[in-house]
């Protein structure tokens, strides 16, 4: 609350009657609850902005003996490596390399139209041979690829009419890079052979 203070007015020395200022005092303690009152309440009711994540199944634990069983024509294999190098295969066909991006200049914009046409043709293929969907893409990444590489892809795969659930994210072994690379010294990868079978 304010208050208001007349002082007695004094006499100058010729006589008159000088007046002085009134006093004023301003109590700003109401002011003060209702500002922590009012921080208070928009504290506890506003809502902040929820972190936007993405959802991804985990492996299941080593010692689950838990497989599925995916014929080798319908799993498409995507490679990355260091500098957004990609290839791709089916089975155990020859690895392709795949432009991953659209590139302006230097600058990298999105996945590129060539590695979507790849992932709906394929999808469409298998779709008709096997008559249902059935696809399973397997993505390996280089230790020397980007985490960008990998977000991409994924988005890719959710906003796929319809989105590709059926997906896993597996090692990128030695194997895997021997194959690239007889693919790019123009040399055809061995086909795994089938065990035999112990009398």
């Amino acid at each position: 609350m304010a208050a208001v203070g007349a002082p007695e007015p004094k006499k100058s020395k010729k006589g008159k009657k000088v007046r002085k200022r009134l006093g004023f005092r301003l109590d700003m303690t109401p002011m003060v609850d209702v500002a922590f009152l009012l921080l208070t309440f928009f504290m506890l009711t506003t809502t902040f902005s929820k972190p936007k994540t993405m959802e991804i199944n985990l492996p299941a634990e080593k010692n689950d003996q838990t497989q599925v069983e995916v014929a080798e024509s319908n799993v498409l294999t995507v490679r990355i490596m260091e500098g957004d190098k990609a290839y791709w295969n089916i089975g155990f066909k020859p690895p392709e390399a795949i432009k991953l991006y659209d590139t302006d200049g230097d600058a990298k914009l999105a996945v590129s139209d060539e590695f979507r046409r790849m992932l709906r043709e394929n999808r469409e293929r298998i779709r008709q041979e096997v008559g249902e969907d059935v696809m399973v893409l397997v993505l390996k990444l280089d230790k020397k690829a980007r985490y960008r590489n990998l977000v991409d892809i994924i988005d890719e795969l959710n906003i796929s009419n319809p989105p590709i659930k059926r997906f896993s994210i597996a090692d990128f072994t030695e194997a895997d890079g021997e194959e690239i690379a007889q693919m790019l010294a123009g040399g055809a990868p061995t086909e795994p052979q089938p065990k035999e079978k112990k009398k």
